[in-house]
C-alpha cells in the first residue's frame, strides 16, 4: 500500500486498486458490502504517515508519485444511462420497451452498480414493471420483453439491500406468480429463482407465502421441466422453512407431486430434502402413508449410494414411524426381508445410524408389547 485512502463506509484501501473496483461499476464497500453513498476517495494521512515510517526504518525506498483521477467520474455517469433506459423501458413504444428491457438485463447480470440502482430510485422497480403489469394476462405481452423484465427483477434481487424492497413492491410478487404460469421455460424458471432469491429474508418468506406462490410452483414442479426443475425446488425449500408455509405447502399438494416424482426417480436429491423438511408436519406424514411414500424411500435407500439421500430416507421414515403407527407394519415386514434399516443402522454414516437404530427400537417394542398381549 502506497496511497492508503478513506471510502465512504469508514474503510481503507490503495488507491489503485479500490479505483478499478469503483470503475468496474461496484457500488459497494469490498470488506463490508455496504452501498457508498459516493465514490470521492479520501486520502489516509495517518496510514500513508505508518507505511512511510515504516519504509525508512526497514530501508525500502518510499515513491511519492502517485497518480490521481476524477473518483466522482467512475460511476455517475452511469446514473444518467440507467435513468435513460428506464424512461424507454415504461414508454408506450413497443420497440423502446425491448431494447431497453434487454439492455437492462445484460448491464444487471454483468455490473452490480446497476442492481444497487434500482434500489436508490423508488419508482425504479414500478418503470421496469410497466410494459408486462399493464395486461391482464402475460400471454398478451411480447414473450421476450416479459422474459428480460422478470430475469432483470431476477438480477437486482440478487443484490441483498434490494430484497426487501423488490419483495413489498405490490406488482412484483403478483407477476412472478404469473410469470410462473405463462411465457418461455426461461421466464418461468427466472420467476422461480427470483422468488427463491427473495425469500431468503424470513419476512419476504412469509409475504410469499400469504401471497399464494406456493401453488403455481408445486405446479411448475409436477410439470417437471428439467430447465425449471432445480429453480422451483429451491424455492419450494427455502419458501418452507418458514413454519407457516410448511402447511400451506402441504394443502397445495406438495406431498403428493413429490412422492410421485421420487417413485419415479425424477429429481430426487432435492425433492428428498423437501419432503424431510415438510415431515414435520402432521397432514404431511398422512400423505406420505397414504400415497406410498413408504416402500419407495425404503427402496431408495437400498439403491442410492448417495448417503445425503439415504439420510433424509431414514429421517423421514423415523417421523413416520413416531406419528403413525399404522405403518409400523408394513416397515417391520419389508424389513424382515431385506433388512435395510439394519444394514443402515451397521454401515450408515452418524445419523443414519442414529435415525435407523431409533425405528429398530420402535420396531423392536411394538414386537414385544404385542408378544405380552
Amino acid at each position: 500500500m502506497r496511497d492508503p485512502v478513506i471510502v465512504a463506509s469508514g474503510q481503507t484501501y490503495e488507491r489503485t486498486f479500490i479505483q478499478k473496483w469503483l470503475k468496474a461499476g461496484n457500488r459497494t464497500c469490498p470488506r463490508t458490502q455496504q452501498v457508498l453513498s459516493h465514490a470521492v476517495l479520501t486520502p489516509n494521512y495517518l496510514i500513508r504517515e505508518m507505511i512511510e515510517k515504516c519504509c525508512r526504518t526497514q530501508g525500502f525506498e518510499f515513491s511519492n508519485h502517485v497518480h490521481y483521477i476524477n473518483e466522482e467520474a467512475v460511476i455517475e455517469p452511469d446514473h444518467g444511462h440507467f435513468l435513460s433506459l428506464l424512461e424507454k423501458a415504461s414508454s408506450s413504444a413497443l420497440s423502446e420497451q425491448k431494447a431497453a428491457a434487454k439492455e437492462l438485463r445484460i448491464l444487471t447480470k454483468k455490473m452490480p452498480s446497476f442492481r444497487v440502482f434500482f434500489g436508490e430510485f423508488s419508482d425504479a422497480v414500478p418503470k421496469l414493471l410497466k410494459p408486462i403489469c399493464g395486461s391482464h394476462s402475460l400471454g398478451n405481452v411480447h414473450p421476450d420483453l416479459q422474459e428480460d423484465v422478470i430475469t432483470t427483477l431476477l438480477n437486482i434481487s440478487i443484490h441483498d439491500n434490494n430484497k426487501k424492497l423488490v419483495a413489498e413492491t405490490p406488482l412484483v410478487i403478483p407477476l412472478l406468480m404469473r410469470a410462473l404460469r405463462s411465457g418461455t421455460i426461461a421466464t418461468r424458471s427466472n420467476a422461480a429463482a427470483a422468488l427463491f432469491t427473495l425469500s431468503a429474508l424470513d419476512s419476504n418468506k412469509e409475504l410469499i407465502g400469504k401471497s399464494g406462490a406456493l401453488k403455481p410452483l408445486v405446479d411448475l414442479l409436477e410439470e417437471g421441466h428439467p430447465l425449471a426443475m432445480k429453480d422451483v425446488a429451491s424455492a419450494i425449500f427455502t419458501l418452507c422453512v418458514l413454519q407457516e408455509n410448511k402447511a400451506r405447502a402441504v394443502k397445495d399438494g406438495t406431498v403428493k407431486v413429490i412422492v410421485k416424482k421420487i417413485v419415479d426417480r425424477v429429481y430426487v436429491d432435492e425433492l428428498l430434502a423437501i419432503l424431510a423438511l415438510l415431515s414435520s408436519h402432521q397432514k404431511a406424514i398422512q400423505d406420505m402413508g397414504e400415497l406410498g411414500a413408504v416402500p419407495s424411500l425404503l427402496s431408495l435407500i437400498r439403491e442410492t449410494t448417495c448417503e445425503r439421500n439415504k439420510e433424509n430416507c431414514i429421517a423421514i421414515l423415523q417421523t413416520i414411524c413416531l406419528h403413525d403407527r399404522t405403518r409400523l407394519k408394513e416397515i417391520k415386514e419389508e424389513e424382515n426381508r431385506h433388512k435395510t434399516i439394519s444394514e443402515l443402522a451397521q454401515n450408515g454414516t452418524s445419523r443414519a445410524k442414529r435415525k435407523a437404530g431409533g425405528i429398530l427400537e420402535r420396531l423392536n417394542r411394538v414386537v414385544n408389547i404385542t408378544h405380552t398381549a
